[in-house]
């Protein structure tokens, strides 16, 4: 099975040890994998060098099997994403600003435009202004914006920030849903293990900007660990390994 996105030795160096370095990962077709890490462990940086938000100092990321530094639009045709807070025109109605997203793409009817809103709980909502929306209510709206052209690859970053517990319900409900019924594969970088733990098969822990371990949830948790305990140990032992350099 060739993999949907591939990155060899990709890096960006930012100072004080920021950015990632030499970060090697495949995804494959069905994958629902977690990336999981601290705050500035580098997880939003590969996130956006992926999705060509950034240029990588060195190293490179095929897509679909097209490189986007060169087939750019080949590369990113089957994707959506959400990378860090969404920017809206406040302005507009939630209606209004899927409709403006879906003019970006090809024959996108309105009722695919309902089905989202319904999928994401603002149908009831989408006549108000966005500038009324609190951040939860933000966050669907993008999360939204990134399903509506069904594409087969979903990027999320920190996709449950600002979401209650109905809406952290609801979001991991869409993520199996689409993931079952459609195969989409997603890349979803947090630091909320519990809920990486309930919705993805595989795992990339990620310190300092080095993927330190990667593995199928399955097969951590028959060790008879939790994947926060997977997590502590390996950041233990990178911070060891730190102190002796």
């Amino acid at each position: 099975m060739n993999p949907i996105l591939e990155t060899s030795d990709l890096t960006k160096e930012y100072g004080s040890r920021r950015g990632i370095r030499e970060m090697n990962l495949q995804l494959y077709p069905g994958d629902v994998y977690g990336l999981l890490g601290p705050n500035g462990a580098g997880k939003t940086t590969f996130l956006k060098l992926i999705t060509g938000l950034i240029r990588p100092d060195r190293g490179s990321v095929a897509l679909f099997n097209a490189n986007i530094a060169d087939h750019y639009a080949q590369g990113m045709q089957h994707v959506g994403s959400m990378i860090e807070s969404a920017d809206f025109h406040d302005f507009l109605t939630a209606w209004q600003y899927l409709k403006l997203v879906a003019r970006f793409y090809p024959h996108i009817p309105d009722q695919r435009i309902e089905r989202v809103l319904e999928d994401v709980g603002l149908w009831k909502v989408r006549k108000d202004k966005i500038k009324n929306y609190s951040t939860g209510m933000k966050q669907k709206l993008a999360l939204a914006a990134a399903i509506l052209p069904e594409p087969k690859l979903i990027i999320l970053d920190e996709p449950t920030n600002g979401l209650d517990i109905e809406g952290t319900v609801m979001f991991r409900k869409l993520i199996a849903r689409l993931s079952e019924e459609s195969g989409t594969s997603f890349i979803i970088s947090s630091h909320m293990i519990h809920e990486l733990e309930q919705l993805c098969n595989r795992i990339g822990i990620v310190y300092e900007g080095h993927l330190r371990k990667e593995g199928y949830v399955s097969q951590l948790l028959q060790a008879n660990q939790s994947l926060e305990q997977h997590y502590i140990e390996e950041i233990q032992v990178a911070k060891g390994e730190n102190n002796r350099a």
